[in-house]
């Protein structure tokens, strides 16, 4: 591994800040990680080494009193094969689009290209980023870095492990579901899921919803930090996108402040969780007891959250995906058929209750935050799992109904439109990462970035990567 890797995304923007290396160096030094570990773990199956040196090259140098916030000043980047590059192979990981090279870059590409970040590559990701098992039928599987017997997780999964590895120092991600915390605690680095509207998203045919968000990933809390002020911001073609706030991301962690009065949640009380990852959790949300705050066993009232999710995500798919059914259902995988279809048989009435019910969940998290800072919980049911598994379908003999429905501990939290992360929190016997879930209050991502900054200083497991892929 070479030393420029190894290092975190923030000293190398330091070192370019003082032009003591190149954005052209930091390709070069990139693509030989690539060489090293991409046969290991299949995270970045498309490059874009000569754009990405082209763009270095035309790069306009900024003194750090005029740069922008968040500016990256060439730093590299990966970027999720469901979010479009002009010019560049997009995938969206289906045989469906295996030769699409769009025309325009989506939104949140143009404005960290517009700050400074030059994308070398796309991130695999299972098809249309549906499930939570980084597979699909153009690239094949990404492999976990820790064992790459098991799955690093999804749908940002191959953002994931090319952290993991020190392939870039940042990477983008997307979250439904929990496609940015699941991968990240899978791979033991960091997925902050900012609030609907933080991160600009578009072009895109329903550009009002809101349960899919953009949003960063990065090997350290600081890092996600750091490119979500590259990343946030109003922009006029997203109607739901505002201002970024008076103070940089950056600034929470430099100066965190740490919570008050924390709940933590073995299994928000609605999922089975296995026993590891639950004595795991436990231990770390006791770390922010060494922090100074009040840590009790609570948790928001989710008893409905699955109908609702699995609800207003069926009807999602058949809005959005009904005419791939229409016109190319043999090249869609099983799960993804099986969602658009549930979508389209729902009534009316369906889609109202979920819609009503979810406003009601959100009264009841209003009413949680009124008497906690923060909720912790883990990020996912189980470890790390064969990769050759498509997903969990049991846990402590409790099984699930579909192919999303382990994501519980994730999607339940995506319908309170408040900000998530998921942190690094340690390690099962079988030295499998396991991460920690941290909720926020509405539109509170300054809060989240203390106390995840806090937490990860405490839980000391940054330095764990970038690693070389364990091949077993």
């Amino acid at each position: 591994m070479n030393d420029l890797t190894r290092l975190s995304a923030r000293e190398v923007l330091k070192l370019l800040i003082r032009r003591e290396v190149s954005a052209l160096e930091l390709i070069d030094a990139a693509l030989q990680r690539i060489e090293e570990t991409d046969g290991s773990i299949n995270a970045l199956p498309t490059l874009c080494i000569e754009r990405a040196r082209e763009h270095a090259k035309g790069l306009i140098t900024k003194k750090a009193s005029d740069a922008p916030r968040g500016y990256l000043y060439g730093l590299p980047i990966a970027v999720k094969d469901l979010t479009d590059v002009a010019g560049v192979r997009t995938t969206m990981g289906s045989p469906i689009y295996a030769d699409n090279i769009p025309a325009r870059s989506s939104y949140s590409v143009d404005i960290l290209e517009a700050k400074g970040a030059i994308v070398i590559a796309k991130s695999n990701t299972p098809e249309f980023g549906a499930g939570a098992n980084t597979f699909n039928e153009v690239f094949g599987k990404t492999l976990n870095p820790w064992d790459t017997r098991t799955t690093c997780g999804g749908s940002s999964g191959g953002s994931a492990a090319a952290l993991a590895t020190g392939q870039v120092w940042l990477a983008t991600g997307s979250d439904l579901g929990g496609s940015l915390r699941i991968p990240a605690s899978y791979c033991s680095v960091v997925g902050l899921r900012p609030s609907p509207g933080r991160v600009p998203q578009g072009p895109k045919d329903f550009p009002f919803w809101t349960l899919s968000v953009e949003g960063p990933m990065g090997r350290t809390v600081g890092d996600a930090a750091l490119m979500l002020d590259a990343e946030s911001g109003f922009h006029p073609e997203d109607p739901i996108s505002y201002p970024p706030p008076m103070k940089p991301y950056v600034d929470s962690v430099d100066h965190p402040t740490p919570p008050g009065r924390v709940a933590f949640s073995p299994d928000l009380g609605i999922a089975p969780v296995d026993p590891e990852v639950k004595s795991i959790c436990a231990r770390a949300a006791r770390l922010f007891e060494i922090l100074g705050a009040t840590v009790e066993e609570a948790t928001i009232d989710l008893h409905d959250a699955e109908e609702i999710f699995q609800t207003l995500r069926a009807a999602q798919f058949a809005a959005s995906m009904a005419p791939l059914l229409k016109d190319h259902r043999e090249q869609l995988k099983p799960e993804i058929v099986w969602n658009i279809e549930k979508g389209l048989n729902l009534t009316s009435e369906q889609i109202s209750n979920a819609e009503r019910a979810r406003g009601v969940l959100f009264q009841r998290t209003i009413e949680f935050f009124s008497q906690y800072d923060l909720l912790l919980c883990p990020t996912v049911v189980v470890p790390p799992f064969d990769v050759d598994v498509r997903y969990v379908t049991e846990v402590d003999d409790v099984i699930f109904e579909s192919y999303v429905s382990w994501l519980i501990l994730t999607f339940a939290l995506t319908l309170t439109a408040c900000p998530s992360i998921s942190v690094p929190c340690g390690f099962t016997q079988d030295g499998l990462p396991v991460g920690l879930q941290i909720l926020a209050p509405p539109r509170g991502e300054a809060q989240l970035i203390s106390a995840a900054a806090l937490f990860e200083e405490a839980a000391n497991l940054a330095d764990r990567v970038p690693l070389d892929p364990r091949v077993r």
